[in-house]
């Protein structure tokens, strides 16, 4: 697939990368011309320096045959002009563009090639929001994934000593819970990738990826580990677009504090906010923190821009007793190296944004891409169609299907229910797949799967 990635930030860096491992041709955008020799010299991509919007830059960069342009660029408005340039010069057939600014993202109607013809809107605070509500709303999880509209869920924990299934083989499982339907997909040991088998023994410190029917996942996870305490107190430091969000979103449930810098922030966000209360100052002030009590805060959340702040602030609030610590981290380098120690979850915005990018970038009917840890293995939500005839997968049990190697499928969402795969379970037309895929590099066979012969047509 041919595809043009403007902006060489973040999020146009990781995607370039993503992208380029998979035999695509990728050409990348932007002015700063250090940024596009550091990603030239790391990938096998093109890159072209200039301003993307503009006619003479995109047809440089190939717009006239290209399958699709992802304009994720830190101007909402640079993002909306060249999908109108594309569309209209090129006829380039699928166009995303990251958009940030909330007064356009409530105008759907703008969004169609009547008005500015972008296929697929991407809002990466939304994404972020949604991700850390998930994250409150299941207490112990490092990671927590929606499949099918949240039928089911995907659910990463850490195995603590003292936990039921420590120790003990993995079919132990049903025996402990012979009325919940759960499958193990993916297990890490010391960052290393393990297989789930039945006779696989969970070990303390594992990080567990388990999948279940969204009703169930509070059993299973009281298997693997000490049920955490229900999450009652909140506090955010930071009141930006991603604070604002996670605090409007949840202050109908969850006792909820911002603490922001900016005195105008600060009247804008009593303004808007319902229950929330607003306090203005640093979340680095070892006095405020302790006048707040902060010890009796069941999650610190760091949401503001600064990486550095996040995480001082996160130690601070760790060392005076908040129970858990969750950081935003936009520096890829600094996520492995904070998390599990102090900081409980290290949340990077541009992996939870890539999922959504590569959704819309997977041959076949890919519904959802997600990343998992930090982007070592990938959770793929693909829709079986056509018959026995024209599918790899259609009217064939898991046994019998041939997956590429270190690829699972871990569940099936059938209408309204949610089938723990068996190797006996017999794939239907219609049918959502949820695929594990621990070595990316077989994205592209695992995609093939999921297309449909021509005999179908």
């Amino acid at each position: 697939m041919k595809i043009i990635i403007l902006g060489a930030g973040q999020v146009g860096g990781t995607l370039a990368e993503h992208l380029a491992s998979e035999a695509n041709d990728i050409t990348v955008v932007d002015t700063d011309g250090d940024r596009l020799r550091d990603l030239g010299d790391r990938l096998d991509i093109r890159t072209v320096q200039g301003r993307g919007s503009l006619p003479t830059v995109l047809r440089q960069a190939g717009a006239e045959d290209a399958d699709m342009l992802v304009a994720v660029t830190n101007s909402d408005e640079t993002n909306m002009v060249a999908c109108q340039v594309a569309y209209s010069l090129f006829h380039t057939p699928t166009k995303i563009a990251r958009v940030r600014e909330s007064a356009y993202l409530t105008r759907e109607e703008l969004f169609d090639n009547d008005h500015i013809p972008v296929d697929v809107l991407i809002s990466p605070e939304q994404v972020v929001t949604h991700y850390i509500k998930r994250l409150i709303e299941q207490p112990g999880s490092l990671q927590v994934i929606d499949f099918a509209q949240g039928k089911a869920q995907l659910v990463a924990v850490k195995a603590y000593y003292g936990g039921p299934l420590v120790g003990q083989q993995l079919r132990q499982i049903r025996a402990h819970m012979p009325h919940v339907e759960t499958r193990v997909a993916a297990i890490f040991r010391r960052d290393r990738s393990i297989t789930p088998r039945g006779d696989t023994v969970i070990e303390a410190d594992d990080e567990v990826f388990f999948i279940a029917a969204k009703k169930d996942i509070r059993a299973v996870m009281g298997e693997l580990r000490r049920i955490d305490e229900t999450n009652k107190r909140v506090v955010i430091a930071g009141g930006g677009q991603i604070g604002e969000r996670l605090a409007e979103a949840i202050e109908s449930r969850y006792q909820v504090k911002i603490i922001e810098m900016n005195p105008a922030r600060c009247r804008y966000l009593s303004d808007t906010l319902d229950s929330t209360v607003v306090l203005q100052g640093s979340a680095s002030d070892k006095d405020l923190m302790l006048e707040e009590n902060i010890a009796d805060t069941d999650i610190f959340l760091a949401l503001t821009n600064d990486d550095e702040a996040n995480i001082m602030s996160s130690l601070l609030a760790k060392r005076l007793g908040a129970r858990k610590v969750m950081t935003i981290i936009n520096n890829p380098a600094y996520v492995d190296l904070v998390q599990g120690g102090e900081i409980d979850i290290a949340i990077s915005p541009q992996l939870a944004t890539i999922g959504t990018l590569l959704a819309h970038v997977r041959r076949g009917d890919i519904v959802s891409v997600h990343s998992l840890r930090r982007g070592a293995a990938e959770a793929i939500e693909a829709v079986a169609h056509g018959d026995a005839k024209s599918s790899k997968v259609v009217g064939k049990a898991i046994e019998d299907i041939t997956l590429p190697p270190g690829t699972t499928i871990g569940a099936i969402i059938r209408h309204d229910s949610v089938l723990i795969a068996h190797d006996t379970t017999v794939i239907e037309s219609g049918d959502h797949v949820i695929l594990f895929v621990v070595d990316k590099k077989h994205i592209r066979d695992v995609e093939k799967l999921f297309h449909v012969g021509l005999s179908f047509f």
